[in-house]
């Protein structure tokens, strides 16, 4: 039997998405009502090491439900990858009397979570808090449905300049191992291609397709390009739609072309109903799991259903893009 949870820890870690307040708004109050201490550790893992931790009540988390970011702040830390750096994260939890911990993030900060539970047997409960919905085991992610609403907006704001002129606009959108922002928003907006890292989808297609579009005098021309496309694997360095529209500038050379970078802004902005609704269905679960003595799993959303993958497999795994999406792209793009 695994000892009684009485003391947790809850952090963020990894990339910043909207929603990761709700989540850490539904541990911190859960926990209190379960009658356990719960503490705040800043900066993700670095604040472990740094022994930036405070223990948090009802009132540290009001009105931060609308808000996006985290309030404990986030990083990648360097040092915990080392043993060193994880011994002395683990002694700053032991004593303080921290006896389990939820870690809001995405796989790297699984794989952190699941080797200090491993080498300390400090419990883990994961929440999957990442833009790029490319985690295996949940249907959702916080911030993803966000993320895309912000480049849906943004791109239907392009498309009515496209609309005006007779130009090619190339969008590009965050994801820089997935495609799954690109896939939602480039369908959600009419994108005429839609171009992802796990694609192998060839310039020469696009170009052809673009030709075809073109001489069909079609009114708008929109492709929405996932930031860590490569257009040629054997130059993996070039990457993105800075060198998507420079090669269309090349080989097309009638089609006057059009390129904007949406970037950061998909991270932040307040929160969907969606993502504040399952940050916070994930984090009261993520305590219940610690409390029940069902550890070191990630908390997810399967046929709105809870899911429980163990961190391992989450760590292992990834989520991928299925056949038919990839013929709902071709087939509505025609």
């Amino acid at each position: 039997m695994s000892a009684k949870v009485t003391k947790i820890g809850v952090l963020t870690s990894g990339g910043d998405s909207p929603g990761m307040n709700a989540a850490i708004r539904a541990v911190v109050r859960t926990a209190l009502y379960r009658n356990l201490e719960v503490y705040g550790i800043m900066r993700g893992y670095n604040g472990m090491i740094e022994d930036d931790i405070y223990q948090m009540g009802s009132r540290s988390v009001a009105n931060i439900i609308q808000r996006g970011g985290t309030i404990l702040k986030t990083a990648r830390s360097k040092d915990f990858y080392g043993e060193e750096g994880r011994k002395k994260a683990y002694e700053n939890l032991q004593k303080r009397g921290i006896d389990g911990l939820v870690v809001i993030g995405g796989d790297g900060s699984f794989t952190g979570a699941y080797k200090l539970s491993k080498e300390f047997g400090i419990p883990c409960t994961g929440i999957p808090g990442t833009i790029d919905k490319d985690l295996y085991g949940t249907d959702f992610t916080i911030g993803f449905d966000t993320a895309v609403n912000t480049a849906v907006q943004a791109i239907d704001r392009i498309r009515d300049t496209a609309d005006s002129h007779d130009r090619l606009f190339i969008v590009e959108v965050m994801g820089r191992h997935a495609g799954y922002i690109a896939l939602h928003s480039g369908i959600a907006t009419g994108a005429e291609n839609i171009l992802m890292p796990e694609v192998t989808t060839t310039l020469d297609e696009m170009l052809t397709s673009l030709s075809e579009q073109e001489k069909r005098k079609k009114l708008v021309n929109l492709v929405v390009v996932a930031e860590g496309y490569q257009p040629d694997p054997d130059k993996p360095e070039l990457r993105g739609a800075t060198e998507v529209a420079r090669i269309v500038e090349e080989k097309l050379k009638g089609l006057e072309t059009r390129l904007t970078i949406l970037g950061h802004i998909q991270r932040g902005g307040p929160p969907t109903c969606i993502d504040r609704f399952i940050a916070s269905r994930m984090g009261y679960h993520s305590v219940e799991c610690l409390i029940e003595g069902r550890h070191n799993v990630m908390v997810g959303i399967l046929h709105n259903n809870m899911h429980y993958t163990p961190l391992e497999i989450a760590i292992r795994e990834k989520q991928k893009i299925g056949e038919d999406w990839l013929n709902i792209v071709k087939i509505l793009a025609s």
